[in-house]
């Protein structure tokens, strides 16, 4: 059924259409075993033309835009992969209105905007992922977040597109109400005019200060786990002398123990099984359930 799928793709779409794909290659922690399909589509016409042969094929699918907040298992995704990387419009305003397309860097537009004098995004200055992802789950850094700034998004399905408001997106910590079997084409966002000089010292700032706690000798997919109600992640980990645990090729960070490092011989089985490590000594020590901040994926080996 994939190969008839893969064909059919291949045939009537105008993106990029892979069959059997290392995810590896499309996850900052270069693990993950391969996607039975992975699609790029061209634009948004061409990403509703694919959901659309997905969902007559009945095939499952789900988004993976820069990798940066995920974890793929070491059996890989059966269905298919959509990567909107091509998706990158941007559009700024003089008052101020951003129109960002899924696949766009959010440095990118981060980057824009401070150049444009545009004050709402300086903050998040080195995190990295796409617009898509980013609001999805509602990322943030340094006192801001992009439910901050966030007017709606056009989520596009079988039928076609569909404009959700910010209301609509119920943004959480870490969270919104975009899910499974959803995807974001693009975000409308609403910044203010700021002092460039200003957002520029705070852009550049923002960017040392993360370098600088978060360079951690290795690939990593950022914070691992979300930080609970009234504590910090990175100190729960700590306390449970968990800093610098190694599990095959995978490591707590000695630097941030929120991260885990991999080298090239790690497999996602080695981080899965250092995460719940870290969960179980979290929880003997002090009782708390650290929830993962990263989204895991695809099936064992």
């Amino acid at each position: 059924m994939i190969d008839v799928l893969f064909e059919q793709l291949q045939r009537e779409l105008r993106g990029r259409v892979l069959r059997d794909e290392p995810m590896s290659r499309h996850t900052t922690w270069r693990v993950g075993g391969p996607a039975d399909l992975f699609i790029e589509p061209a634009d948004g016409e061409d990403l509703g033309e694919t959901l659309r042969i997905l969902a007559a094929a009945r095939c499952p699918w789900l988004t993976v835009g820069a990798g940066s907040n995920l974890l793929v298992k070491d059996g890989g995704i059966r269905g298919a992969v959509l990567h909107p990387t091509r998706l990158r419009r941007l559009e700024i305003s003089d008052d101020g209105r951003v129109t960002a397309g899924a696949g766009l860097p959010l440095m990118t537009l981060i980057r824009a905007a401070v150049e444009r004098g545009m004050a709402g995004l300086e903050g998040l200055a080195g995190i990295p992922g796409t617009v898509g992802g980013g609001v999805v789950m509602n990322a943030g850094a340094g006192g801001q977040q992009l439910a901050d700034v966030v007017e709606g998004a056009t989520l596009v399905g079988p039928e076609g597109p569909e404009v959700w408001s910010r209301d609509r997106l119920a943004f959480g910590y870490r969270s919104s109400a975009v899910g499974a079997g959803q995807i974001i084409s693009e975000a409308r966002l609403r910044l203010h005019p700021g002092d460039p000089r200003a957002l520029a010292a705070a852009f550049a700032g923002r960017l040392a200060e993360r370098a600088a706690a978060q360079r951690v000798g290795g690939a990593n997919a950022g914070s691992v786990f979300k930080n609970p109600p009234g504590a910090s992640a990175w100190r729960l980990i700590d306390a449970a002398g968990m800093r610098g645990a190694v599990e095959g090729g995978a490591q707590v960070a000695e630097r941030h123990s929120n991260f885990i490092v991999t080298t090239k011989t790690a497999c996602a089985g080695d981080i899965l099984r250092l995460i719940e490590r870290i969960r179980d000594q979290v929880r003997r020590q002090s009782g708390i359930e650290l929830e993962t901040e990263v989204k895991i994926v695809g099936e064992d080996r």
